[in-house]
């Protein structure tokens, strides 16, 4: 619908005004089929990224301490040196990673900003990304809207792991390429690496003049029993860390985010990041520093469960017929849809949601390496998934006339 303002007397249409490169982007697919099935009543919805847990107690009272204190001015454009000072310590424990809480780290807007003022810091026209696939939607528009190309790199056929060898391929067929984008543990296959593979992902990378946008929001949500392994390890010079609190103490709506780079790439990154934002709520991140001080370990308590949740979606769906390569991390189930039922993963789900009223999301959210697989979050409670597997259940039944 054109939109229009007045000149000096005169109606002026300025819907054709817009950034051209919007023009190729969405609202987000995963959304869309939230609204879509939340709509319908009697709803059970196994579907966003968002834990059902409660941020800590002894977060929360962080953070009505410090409104209580007035701490409700501008931080730096860094964030509080508290924080990233907490978060040094914080990833120096958990991944053996250093970096120097004055230079090396930015406080963003969740990692979604992280993601974004990287991106935008980094990439111009012509550029291209390579990704893995199936992988989480929030890179594609982000890199399209700086006018470049995302490139996947098809995963299904080996496990949804990137191996060096395909990594390497792509590098040679896209000179364009810019920057890697890594997310482990995956959204949406649960999928993470081990020391060796991601040591010979750092291989091939460092033969090749690109960046590393390596997304570890899930590193706490770690199951291997080993410690998160991130690839700036291993090619410091080349990786933006991205990294978070949403996921590892269930502060979503909390929105801290961190970068964690070398000194060199952040002094640019946070040229993008200060004219997005200026600097995270302060609040907020108040509480960060509780919970990376106090709370390290506070992740420990909803891995235990989540362990629980996984492995009951697996034993009831496996003898359904559903593939499913055992996430080692995160809270999603990624599964391959039986081949005797609807392949068109936006449709199986439309129809389930409407005949068994739950909901998942359609596999096509995920790219076009993710058709004919359906995507379940075990982040939510045990009562609410125990009773979408019996409705899974009935449903594959009935419409296989059993």
């Amino acid at each position: 619908m054109p939109f229009f303002i007045r000149k000096w007397g005169k109606l002026m249409d300025v819907s054709n005004l817009f950034n051209s490169n919007l023009d190729q982007i969405k609202i987000s697919a995963i959304r869309r089929f939230d609204q879509e099935v939340s709509k319908i009543p009697g709803m059970l919805k196994l579907t966003l990224g968002e834990p059902d847990f409660n941020t800590p107690e002894h977060v929360e009272a962080a953070a009505v301490a410090a409104v209580r204190a007035h701490e409700s001015h501008y931080t730096g454009m860094s964030g509080l040196l508290a924080l990233r000072e907490a978060a040094s310590q914080f990833v120096a424990e958990k991944c053996d990673l250093q970096f120097d809480p004055e230079s090396e780290i930015l406080v963003t807007v969740g990692a979604t900003e992280a993601i974004s003022a990287s991106l935008m810091s980094i990439l111009v026209a012509g550029d291209k990304v390579l990704t893995p696939a199936p992988l989480y939607p929030g890179y594609e528009p982000l890199i399209q809207l700086a006018g470049a190309e995302m490139v996947e790199i098809d995963t299904t056929t080996n496990g949804f792991v990137l191996t060096p060898g395909m990594l390497e391929a792509a590098l040679i067929a896209n000179p364009e390429t810019k920057a890697v984008i890594l997310n482990y543990p995956s959204n949406p296959t649960g999928v993470t690496y081990n020391r060796e593979e991601i040591k010979a992902l750092a291989e091939v990378i460092q033969k090749y003049p690109v960046f590393v946008i390596s997304d570890e929001i899930y590193s706490e949500l770690n199951y291997t029993g080993e410690k998160h392994v991130s690839i700036a390890e291993f090619a410091r010079e080349q990786t933006i860390v991205l990294n978070g609190l949403s996921k590892s103490h269930a502060m979503t709506g909390y929105r801290i985010g961190f970068i964690f780079a070398d000194a060199v790439l952040t002094s640019q990154i946070i040229k993008t990041h200060q004219y997005f934002v200026t600097a995270a709520t302060t609040v907020s991140q108040f509480a960060a520093i509780e919970a990376l001080t106090n709370g390290k370990d506070d992740a420990a308590v909803m891995k235990k469960e989540y362990v629980v949740r996984r492995d009951y979606i697996i034993s009831q769906m496996t003898p359904l017929g559903f593939e499913i390569a055992k996430p080692d991390g995160a809270f999603y189930i990624f599964a391959k849809i039986p081949a005797d039922l609807e392949q068109n993963s936006f449709d199986f789900l439309i129809d389930f949601a409407n005949e068994k009223q739950v909901a998942f999301i359609p596999g096509s959210a995920f790219g076009k390496y993710g058709e004919g697989y359906i995507r379940l979050s075990y982040a939510a409670s045990m009562t609410v998934i125990t009773e979408a597997m019996a409705r899974l259940t009935a449903y594959v039944t009935e419409k296989r006339g059993l």
